[in-house]
C-alpha cells in the first residue's frame, strides 16, 4: 500500500468513529426535558457504564447497572417489559446513545438518551 491510501484509510475510519459518536450524542434529550418525562410519568433508569463507574457515583434513582460493554447487556434488557419508559445515562452520553439503539432494535419504543452523569448532577439530579 502506498502512503495515499494509507492516509485515505485513517481518514474514513476517523470520519466514521465521529459521525457513530455523533449520532449517539444527537439522540440525547437534554437534562429539563428528562425531568419532564419523569414528571409526565414512571421510567426506568439505567446506567450503562461499567460497575466500578457505577460503584463511585451514580443517579440516586438509578434502577439497574447494565453495563453496555459487558457481554451479557442483552440479556438483561430482555427481561425488561417493553411497555415502559427507559432513560439511560453514561459519563458523556456515547455509551448511553449505544445502549438505547440496541435497545430500540431488540422492540423497545420509549427509550431516552438523557447523557452523562456529570451534566445530570450539574442540572439537580441527585447522586449517590
Amino acid at each position: 500500500m502506498d502512503t495515499l491510501t494509507i492516509i485515505i484509510l485513517i481518514a474514513v475510519a476517523v470520519a466514521l468513529f465521529y459521525l457513530n459518536k455523533l449520532r449517539n450524542v444527537k439522540n440525547m434529550i437534554p437534562p429539563q426535558k428528562f425531568k419532564e418525562l419523569l414528571q409526565e410519568g414512571p421510567g426506568v433508569i439505567i446506567d450503562v457504564r461499567t460497575k466500578n463507574e457505577f460503584n463511585s457515583a451514580h443517579l440516586e434513582q438509578t434502577d439497574y447497572n447494565f453495563d453496555i460493554s459487558s457481554s451479557d447487556f442483552e440479556q438483561k434488557i430482555k427481561k425488561l417489559d417493553k411497555d415502559k419508559n427507559y432513560f439511560l445515562y453514561c459519563r458523556t452520553g456515547a455509551r448511553s446513545g449505544r445502549a438505547s439503539q440496541v435497545m430500540k432494535r431488540k422492540g423497545f419504543e420509549n427509550v431516552y438518551n438523557v447523557g452523562g452523569l456529570e451534566s445530570l448532577i450539574n442540572a439537580g439530579f441527585e447522586k449517590e
